[in-house]
């Protein structure tokens, strides 16, 4: 009994940072992966982070245990959403592209995120996250939440970085880099289907006899698709340079609370 209540509470901490964490990274957060592979993960992680370093933190069962569940539940979350906002990159280009393409009213359910996304946004989200596996990405996952507790430990100041607003600076700040480099990712397309719509509008007032609305449709397409066959070789690089982003964002995180 003494050894429970002695390691019990800190070990519950860990868990509730922990699961939070992968109740929203991406991957892990998936809806076709089993919710006890979610929970069995999330307690092996602990069992592993708190040996490693949760033995040397002790923490006290008193009346702010519950305060210090809520702050670790909300670091997780927080580590998790940053990470997740990066992957919402390819969905917001793809939202671009099928606006000019065509397809905006076409959208699909998405089974890894079980929301309504673009078809475009949903074909990269796949190739994104056979990448992102590829290269051991979700690794690095797992490693940047065991090593969170050296920049942020179990007696961290999140209420008071909260309510500064450091937090949602930073989000802020994260959200506008995810936005500039999802449309840098559709700009190339979305150029060159501005163009076709207006060379379809000058065609439209030089030749009117001719029904654009009929042209313009599947020709759009045509063009779409074959700017996406030249351009796929070149997303390599796009998505290692938004997963290296995705990193370096999450170590200004935890430099938030090493400041």
């Amino acid at each position: 009994m003494d050894w429970i209540s002695q390691f019990l509470p800190g070990f519950m901490l860990f868990f509730c940072r922990i699961a939070s964490f992968f109740v929203v990274v991406p991957v892990f957060s998936a809806k076709n992966v089993p919710a006890h592979f979610k929970i069995g993960i999330a307690f092996f992680v602990t069992l592993m982070a708190y040996t490693v370093m949760g033995v040397s933190m002790p923490v006290s069962f008193d009346s702010l245990y519950v305060l210090s569940i809520i702050r670790e539940i909300l670091v997780g979350i927080c580590l998790g959403f940053v990470a997740y906002m990066f992957f919402t990159i390819v969905q917001i280009a793809g939202s671009f592209i099928d606006i000019q393409v065509g397809f905006g009213i076409a959208n699909v359910i998405d089974p890894m995120t079980g929301a309504s996304s673009p078809i475009i946004g949903n074909l990269k989200y796949m190739i994104a996250m056979l990448l992102f596996i590829s290269l051991n990405g979700h690794h690095l996952l797992l490693k940047a939440i065991m090593e969170s507790y050296q920049w942020i430990p179990l007696s961290n100041d999140m209420f008071a970085r909260m309510y500064s607003g450091q937090i949602s600076e930073f989000l802020l700040k994260s959200f506008s880099t995810v936005f500039a480099v999802s449309f840098q990712m559709a700009s190339p397309i979305i150029a060159a289907l501005f163009l076709t719509d207006l060379g379809l509008g000058l065609l439209a007032r030089v030749a009117p006899q001719f029904n654009i609305f009929v042209i313009g449709v599947p020709l759009k397409m045509l063009i779409g698709f074959m700017l996406l066959i030249l351009l796929f070789p070149a997303y390599h690089d796009v998505f290692k340079d938004a997963f290296v982003t995705m990193l370096d964002h999450l170590q200004k995180f935890f430099a938030l609370f090493a400041s």
